[in-house]
């Protein structure tokens, strides 16, 4: 049985999973999106936050692509390689970048953290479409459900690995509605 996992936009859809940023593994820190809310995962933050409380849901501190953020990555990477290769060694210390994703209810604030999925980051389109989408989470119970569940729905029937940029664009427009 294969697992189909895409990246759309600042979103990690496994199955039928919907992740802010990538999917956690182990006592990584995440944000998955649920039909009853928002899940902080991992070690150092937990919570369950019901959207009937949830009045915003923004992301901050979001890598956006750039040519400079391109070749800095194509020459750490080729520099790593170079440096893995001589010293034998892996590379210690190099953890993905991070989001901020803060859930704001009548408890205050809550600023959670999750890893980037994009490598390079992402386009400044995505980052907007996804900014709308996580604020139509927030317009009420119908448009969430109905929202995260064309997420979810496209998530399970979706085969491979993460659709092209256009793909990921019309997605996004679609499901920000």
């Amino acid at each position: 049985m294969s697992t189909s996992m895409a990246m759309v936009g600042l979103f990690w859809i496994a199955e039928g999973d919907v992740y802010v940023g990538a999917k956690p593994s182990g006592l990584a820190p995440g944000v998955r999106l649920t039909p009853e809310g928002v899940t902080a995962l991992g070690d150092g933050q937990s919570g369950l936050y019901l959207w009937e409380d949830v009045q915003a849901l923004t992301v901050a501190d979001v890598p956006v692509q750039s040519l400079r953020r391109q070749i800095g990555a194509v020459k750490d990477l080729a520099l790593g390689t170079v440096m893995d290769f001589a010293l034998g060694s892996g590379r210690v210390g190099e953890a993905p970048p991070m989001v901020t994703i803060r859930v704001e209810s009548p408890g205050g604030v809550h600023e959670l953290t999750a890893y980037v999925a994009a490598a390079l980051g992402y386009s400044q389109t995505e980052v907007d479409l996804s900014r709308a989408l996580l604020a139509r989470l927030t317009e009420g119970a119908a448009t969430m459900a109905t929202t995260l569940a064309a997420m979810s729905e496209w998530g399970r029937a979706w085969e491979g690995g993460s659709p092209r940029k256009a793909e990921r664009e019309a997605l996004l427009r679609e499901w920000a509605g």
